[in-house]
């Protein structure tokens, strides 16, 4: 299986953060793995699990002097109100950032800290078993820990979405303006060169995101080999390396093919490198790393708007939008954005239905006209 630069990276970091940790979360992140999580997701579980366990320390709830050394019992034995004494440190404790700002941690992190917990201890309660056939523990406190998010309707929902994607009439303008104008807002001979250098890669990236819906990650995993031409399929690997097959639209398909023909004359070695998208880093080819394709989606749709560019995700919404616009079903939807729960896609349907602004215009008109 191929791995990405950045993939073999996570893995390594996963690997450094295991030999800081007790056994039984070694134990939790091999079969994790096993299960299909994501090397990301828990690299940052990892992250959140030695701020959890030196915080333990701190607070003498342990008599462990390390965090390898404490024992499971531990957490068997936390009561709810240990817990909620650290989500509140959570959520109180000051961050000095690099700058020498301090900020509080945002909703977002302590969220992410009790998620960590819980995945922690549904494995430990459920899926363990020591010598005798039993589970470490039993006793899950954090089955008792209920986070209350702040919450909003579907419609409203979409509309913060719908005020920052391309809408049917954009995307097209947006490629077009790529392929036919980017170049003269350059100033730099080496900022062009670049551009020409990268234009048939970056464009097929822009259509492919807008032509198909996939994910960054999805985007920047592709392998030369799982591409179709023929019968606008590529074969991606979705969250939780599931295998998938996408449909993509014409003309992504077609940035695609223009890409795939002056590849190995533009970047020199590509043919040994697996994945499709690559980029020269001092004069050797590598694959483009998710931040670099980050970073010229942001800058193309940047330049496009004349003011603050989108991310890769705003590009996935966009593409939803428009499918759903033109009579596509949120079964079929689902499928094609890869979502595993259908409420998450039905966000879209929100989004795309004007029915309801355009009842109250008429209702407007009608009023004025008595």
């Amino acid at each position: 299986m191929a791995l990405t630069p950045e993939e073999l990276q996570v893995l390594q970091r996963i690997e450094k953060q295991l030999k800081d940790m007790p056994f039984y979360v070694v134990e939790y992140v091999r079969s994790k793995k096993r299960a299909g999580l994501s090397a990301d997701t828990l690299l940052q579980y990892l992250y959140r699990y030695q701020h959890f366990f030196q915080w333990l320390l701190r607070e003498g709830l342990t008599e462990a002097k390390d965090t390898p050394s404490i024992p499971f019992a531990v957490l068997a034995e936390l009561k709810k109100q240990d817990v909620e004494l650290y989500i509140e440190f959570l959520k109180e404790e000051s961050i000095t950032h690099e700058n020498n700002t301090v900020k509080k941690r945002g909703n977002a992190v302590v969220t992410l800290s009790v998620n960590a917990l819980k995945s922690l201890f549904n494995y430990l309660t459920k899926e363990t078993e020591n010598e005798d056939g039993e589970s470490y523990f039993y006793r899950n406190v954090m089955s008792k820990i209920v986070l209350h998010t702040k919450k909003e309707t579907a419609s409203r929902r979409a509309q913060k979405i719908s005020s920052v994607i391309l809408n049917e009439h954009e995307i097209n303008d947006f490629l077009q303006f790529m392929d036919q104008e980017y170049e003269t807002t350059l100033t730099s001979g080496l900022a062009r060169q670049r551009f020409n250098r990268d234009k048939e890669r970056d464009l097929a990236i822009l259509s492919l995101f807008l032509g198909s819906g996939i994910r960054l990650g999805e985007m920047a995993r592709i392998l030369v080999k799982k591409v179709n031409l023929k019968k606008q399929l590529i074969d991606i690997k979705r969250k939780g390396a599931k295998e998938d097959t996408v449909r993509v639209m014409d003309q992504a398909i077609q940035h695609v093919k223009d890409y795939i023909e002056i590849r190995e004359a533009r970047y020199s070695g590509s043919k040994e490198v697996p994945f499709l998208f690559v980029t020269l880093y001092g004069g050797i080819t590598r694959p483009l790393s998710r931040r670099a394709i980050e970073n010229l989606v942001s800058k193309y749709t940047a330049a496009f708007a004349q003011g603050e560019g989108m991310s890769p995700h705003k590009l996935r919404h966009s593409f939803a939008a428009d499918f759903i616009r033109n009579g596509g079903s949120i079964v079929l939807l689902r499928d094609q954005l890869g979502h595993s729960n259908i409420e998450t896609t039905s966000l879209y349907t929100n989004l795309s239905n004007k029915d309801n602004e355009q009842v109250l215009t008429r209702m407007e008109e009608n009023r004025l006209k008595q």
